[in-house]
């Protein structure tokens, strides 16, 4: 054995602690990104992260595309609730331009956004589940994100990476189909949850394992930038949805679920509370839409605002027959429309905290630069701090219900 073994040998042997690699493939991350733990036994003593592994440049990306081109990438940050990525996007391009949309169109925009949140969330905390041992919660809600999938796709043709909406609201008028799965939907989900609750929210080793594991205070939830669940589950009960209102959620009455110690107890009871406020905003707007219908029937075939037909495309039918509309719909595709110059930023409440979009225009036909504010970059940050100390099975867990998306953490 050469000298430089023999010195190796003797290192490890001195060597009181181990390194440990958490990704990026292993299977508890839930996504491609790296925890490089030190840990003495099952003590966790150090985390050092690594993310980057799925950076795909989307920013820069978009400084070369047409604005509705962008609407895809929005898709594959969290891919998880990907139809509020695209809302709060046209939202900022609709600010840009100035454009007011007809109540129905912002109705329906937050019964697809509150749809998108609970399927987020049944997927965060049932793979909390999942974390502790328990699979059956998992296997069992899963059919209910299944249904929420079945109406997007009966709204715009996808399920994950929906590109749902336009610029000015939808690309067309919800079927009659579509309301029929939504009201089915509305019908079965409060059982379902009420099930999986039955089954988690009291459950002796779940709640043993989740209360005290991976907390944060409130102070140092702001420290870092914390939004979404996570701050709420530390005590501040900070909502874009009600901070600064969009879509017309002042119209709504619902209330916003906090915790107090911000470990993964208080992150899932507070996402799954807000399945429940989701379920009850769902079913506002649906009543709200079905009496403006009754009030007005002309708007049952609103879904767009009319200022807004320069960036819409016409219908296929008129393409197809009239010469105005084939050239415009071949400027629209090839990207061929500007945008008035200006600087906005806009906000909305996605499945993990505040998605943002600082847009800056030149006046051209692409953003001269946009910047994509992603929750979980932010407090991905933090993970090291709140597992420090703790066991490597509770650093799984806080992993899980902080719900890092490797998508939107990377970008």
């Amino acid at each position: 054995m050469s000298e430089h073994h023999i010195k190796l040998s003797e290192e490890s042997l001195q060597k009181q602690t181990t390194t440990l690699n958490l990704g990026p493939t292993h299977p508890a991350t839930h996504g491609v990104f790296q925890n490089i733990l030190e840990i003495d036994g099952e003590r966790v003593l150090e985390a050092t992260p690594t993310v980057g592994y799925i950076h795909r440049a989307f920013e820069k990306i978009a400084e070369r595309r047409p604005y509705y081109q962008i609407t895809p990438l929005t898709d594959r940050l969290n891919y998880c609730s990907s139809p509020i990525n695209n809302m709060g996007w046209h939202m900022t391009i609709e600010k840009l331009l100035g454009l007011k949309l007809p109540k129905r169109v912002e109705y329906l925009r937050v019964i697809i956004m509150e749809l998108a949140r609970i399927a987020d969330h049944l997927v965060c905390n049932s793979v909390i589940a999942v974390d502790t041992g328990a699979l059956t919660g998992f296997t069992y809600v899963f059919q209910y994100r299944e249904m929420i999938y079945e109406i997007f796709e009966e709204i715009c043709g996808s399920r994950l990476t929906t590109n749902i909406g336009r610029v000015g609201g939808f690309e067309r008028n919800f079927s009659e189909t579509a309301f029929k799965k939504l009201k089915t939907f509305l019908d079965k989900f409060p059982k379902a949850l009420r099930e999986f609750e039955n089954l988690m929210n009291r459950n002796r080793i779940f709640m043993e394992r989740c209360i005290g594991a991976g907390p944060i205070s409130a102070e140092r939830a702001l420290s870092y930038s914390f939004t979404g669940p996570n701050l709420r589950a530390a005590g501040v009960d900070y909502d874009v949805r009600v901070a600064q209102p969009y879509s017309s959620y002042e119209d709504f009455d619902f209330k916003i679920p906090v915790g107090t110690t911000g470990d993964v107890y208080d992150r899932y009871m507070v996402r799954n509370d807000e399945m429940w406020q989701s379920d009850s905003i769902i079913r506002q707007a649906l009543e709200k839409i079905e009496a403006i219908e009754r009030e007005f029937p002309e708007q049952k075939n609103i879904f767009y605002a009319k200022e807004a037909d320069r960036y819409h495309l016409p219908p296929k039918e008129d393409v197809y027959t009239k010469m105005e509309a084939l050239i415009y719909h071949f400027k629209m595709v090839m990207g061929e429309i500007d945008a008035p110059p200006g600087e906005v930023y806009h906000s909305v409440e996605g499945g993990n905290g505040e998605v943002g979009y600082y847009l800056i225009s030149d006046g051209g036909r692409t953003p001269y630069r946009l910047h994509f504010r992603r929750p979980c970059f932010i407090y991905y940050q933090a993970y090291p701090e709140m597992i420090k100390g703790g066991l490597l099975s509770d650093a799984v867990i806080a992993l899980s219900s902080l719900n890092v998306i490797a998508g939107e953490l990377d970008a």
